[in-house]
């Protein structure tokens, strides 16, 4: 690294800890040639990851938009905020691990859905009547059965 003082290119690590919650590396460090100390900041490099739209356009992907639509699905229910949040960052967290460049709306979608079916069973079927744009009564009783059978399942 070079010291922002004499423009030397060799310094030592004097001191390394996480900041931000761990997103970033906070290093001391002291210059070899005119022993000035200075700190530096590591971070991980993001690449925009893009997200594959219906008809085949591309749009950055906006983690703004799952929030919103989580919330709206939450609409009037006992659900904290923070909660919501956790919720986003973990389908935030799974779409970027998959190492992809460019995710599916549809995969992501999917994913936003499986999160609610287990996080609160009013915000899914609300999720679910927009995301699965719900033509009549039938569709909407067909996705109560499957959240039925889920539900059923899952106390085995």
């Amino acid at each position: 690294m070079k010291c922002p003082y004499c423009k030397q290119a060799d310094s030592r690590v004097i001191d390394s800890r996480a900041a931000e919650d761990g997103a970033t590396i906070r290093r001391r460090r002291e210059c070899n040639g005119c022993g000035k100390r200075f700190t530096t900041y590591e971070v991980v490099e993001k690449l925009p990851l893009m997200v594959v739209k219906n008809d085949g356009r591309r749009e950055v992907f906006k983690r703004d938009k799952i929030l919103n639509g989580v919330i709206r699905s939450c609409d009037k229910r006992d659900i904290s905020m923070e909660r919501i949040v956790a919720l986003v960052n973990e389908i935030e967290r799974d779409v970027r691990n998959t190492m992809e460049q460019e995710v599916k709306s549809s995969k992501i979608g999917e994913l936003v859905m499986e999160r609610l079916k287990d996080f609160d069973e009013v915000a899914y079927i609300r999720f679910a009547s927009v995301y699965r744009k719900f033509a009549d009564i039938t569709s909407f009783v067909d996705e109560l059965n499957k959240l039925q059978a889920h539900k059923t399942e899952e106390q085995k």
